[in-house]
């Protein structure tokens, strides 16, 4: 991919991340619930809606419904993306810096095909 492309890709990703952040506002405002949305609050919500997809596979190792993983997998996001807000968090970024950081952690020749974590590689 020529930076041209990377840049149209990053100026159409963040147009929809504006697009989904403005959609979320406008849901909370009109039902005034910003109120209850203290960094606390939004953290616990990621973590129970998280235990909820997990929930989802709980004495299988298949899931119980499709439907009920896009509604998980759905407010795991719509939470995360409200939380990245409130922090004033730039989310592409956050995920290109991770990404770095993981790479240098998990170089292809040593992690490749192992599950291991990066310092018993």
């Amino acid at each position: 991919m020529n930076l041209l492309e990377l840049t149209n890709l990053k100026r159409m990703v963040s147009q929809m991340f504006k697009v989904l952040i403005n959609k979320i506002k406008k849901f909370n405002k009109d039902r005034d619930w910003e109120q209850f949305h203290t960094g606390e609050n939004l953290a616990k919500s990621i973590s129970i809606e998280a235990n909820e997809l997990l929930e989802l596979f709980q004495w299988s190792n298949q899931p119980k419904s499709i439907e009920g993983l896009k509604e998980e997998i759905a407010d795991i996001f719509i939470y995360s993306l409200m939380f990245s807000e409130k922090y004033g968090f730039d989310i592409e970024n956050i995920i290109l810096e991770k990404l770095e950081v993981n790479e240098k952690k998990y170089p292809v020749k040593k992690s490749q095909g192992k599950s291991n974590k990066y310092n018993d590689l």
